[in-house]
């Protein structure tokens, strides 16, 4: 990623669906002729995690400077699209958020 800190990119979740109608062979050609390996995601995007759900398809977070979003749209529907149905959501680290709610619940707040 670029020179650019946490405070300047937002965290954008992606769930990519498999399609249940194509086998592993037939994916994994689509994603192939798509170049989806070599474009997604796109150059400044660093990805924070990518998990596989078994039985549902893929889970990708990603570290995002919003002047690159339209980029990473168009990356999904030049190379997801006809392979995972997609879907995005803005999301942040609740981890710390979590933390100053249980340290606060132990000094006796709600």
């Amino acid at each position: 990623m670029t020179s650019e800190n946490a405070q300047d990119t937002v965290l954008i979740t992606v769930f990519l669906r498999h399609d249940q109608s194509n086998n592993l062979d037939a994916i994994q050609t689509k994603l192939k002729e798509a170049e989806w390996w070599d474009r997604f995601p796109p150059e400044g995007v660093r990805i924070v995690s990518w998990t596989v759900a078994m039985g549902f398809g893929q889970i990708v977070t990603l570290e995002v400077p919003p002047r690159l979003l339209p980029i990473v749209n168009l990356e999904l529907e030049r190379s997801a699209w006809g392979v995972f149905s997609t879907e995005c959501y803005p999301t942040y680290d609740f981890l710390p958020v979590r933390e100053r709610i249980r340290e606060r619940v132990r000094n006796g707040g709600k």
